[in-house]
């Protein structure tokens, strides 16, 4: 049995979650945008104190990997490599799109489709990867410019569930009445997402290298001009 902190910073949800055995304890999280570095460490310290326990008490913390925003990804990796250091922790990196995939199979229980995770980008591209019921990568994660023939080449004898604030773009492009597709409009990127996987992680011993560890940006950061 396993006490972990998970964050999840990639998009504009900030999320904790504070899990044991992989059931959750208490959660923290806000979808307003660019809060990330000022709520952050005060959902952490919440979450401590209505659990009642020491920050000694934490077995692991678990970060989710993005890939997504890199303002988001970087206040979420040096939170929790920062946590690790201090209080002497493993740190466990857990894929975000996976993660979200995961949650889409368990709440639909459809064993014989495909789950599609996305991460909304700029204009019609996405952050994604598929994935089957158990997790196992069909697709590897890419960052995808849509149209209305994404995914044809697995749409042909698949259903795919498509998941993430990405999604609606998808969505707007497909047709109306094409049964291969489901929408599932309440699965996004979420520190809730992580637990079952956290566990799973810290019960084989999958730890990151805390020195070293970079979250998975996916593309090179690119810093816009400031306009006066």
């Amino acid at each position: 049995m396993a006490t972990i902190l998970n964050i999840e910073t990639a998009t504009a949800v900030c999320s904790v979650t504070l899990s044991r055995d992989g059931k959750i304890i208490g959660v923290q999280e806000s979808a307003e945008p660019n809060v990330h570095a000022e709520r952050l460490v005060v959902f952490i310290n919440t979450l401590m104190e209505q659990a009642a326990l020491p920050y000694s008490a934490l077995d692991a913390i678990a970060v989710g990997t993005g890939p997504g925003s890199y303002t988001g990804l970087r206040i979420g990796t040096s939170t929790a490599k920062g946590l690790c250091y201090a209080l002497d922790k493993p740190l466990i990196a857990i894929p975000t799109l996976k993660a979200m995939a995961l949650a889409a199979a368990e709440k639909l229980q459809q064993k014989d489709i495909y789950y599609c995770a996305m991460i909304d980008a700029r204009r019609l591209e996405v952050y994604t990867a598929v994935y089957d019921f158990e997790g196992k990568e069909i697709i590897p994660v890419e960052a995808k410019i849509l149209d209305e023939n994404s995914f044809s080449e697995i749409l042909t004898g698949h259903t795919i569930a498509f998941v993430g604030d990405g999604m609606p773009k998808m969505k707007s492009l497909s047709p109306t009445n094409d049964m291969q597709r489901i929408w599932v409009d309440d699965v996004y990127a979420s520190a809730q997402n992580m637990m079952r996987l956290s566990e799973e992680a810290f019960l084989q011993k999958q730890f990151a290298d805390v020195a070293y560890y970079e979250p998975f940006y996916l593309k090179d950061f690119v810093a816009g001009k400031k306009i006066r």
